[in-house]
């Protein structure tokens, strides 16, 4: 595992009680939900638009995450095609409670297509 945060930061937020399961472990799925919020701001921003996800694979979840941890996310896009971007993205967790350094907790490739006014794939804009 890396001890860098790889990318952008595009979401930091607090794993709250409604968050997790009886045992105090926040869900795989919150955590998945906050990495593609993530990436889908740095598509959008990246494509000058809206974006849609249509992939996610390769997902690791390396490390549980608990009630009140600071969880941030950072995208970085490692590829762009004509109408995609697929977007790498760490989840870091800081303890709320306690001085501990960030840990990646969970890490996962993403694609986007950029989309139009009609939801249909348009291009996405060069640099």
């Amino acid at each position: 595992m890396e001890n860098t945060p790889r990318g952008e930061l595009t979401v930091c937020t607090v794993a709250m009680p409604a968050d997790a399961n009886p045992s105090g472990d926040i869900f795989g799925g919150w955590i998945l939900s906050q990495m593609d919020i993530a990436g889908g701001v740095a598509a959008a921003r990246r494509a000058r638009g809206r974006c849609a996800t249509v992939a996610v694979k390769e997902m690791t979840f390396h490390l549980p995450v608990q009630i009140g941890d600071l969880v941030s996310c950072y995208a970085d896009i490692v590829r762009i095609g004509r109408t995609s971007l697929t977007v790498n993205i760490q989840a870091w967790a800081t303890p709320h409670f306690e001085p501990a350094p960030p840990q990646m907790v969970t890490e996962g490739t993403f694609t986007y297509v950029a989309i139009d006014a009609d939801r249909k794939p348009r291009p996405v804009p060069p640099p």
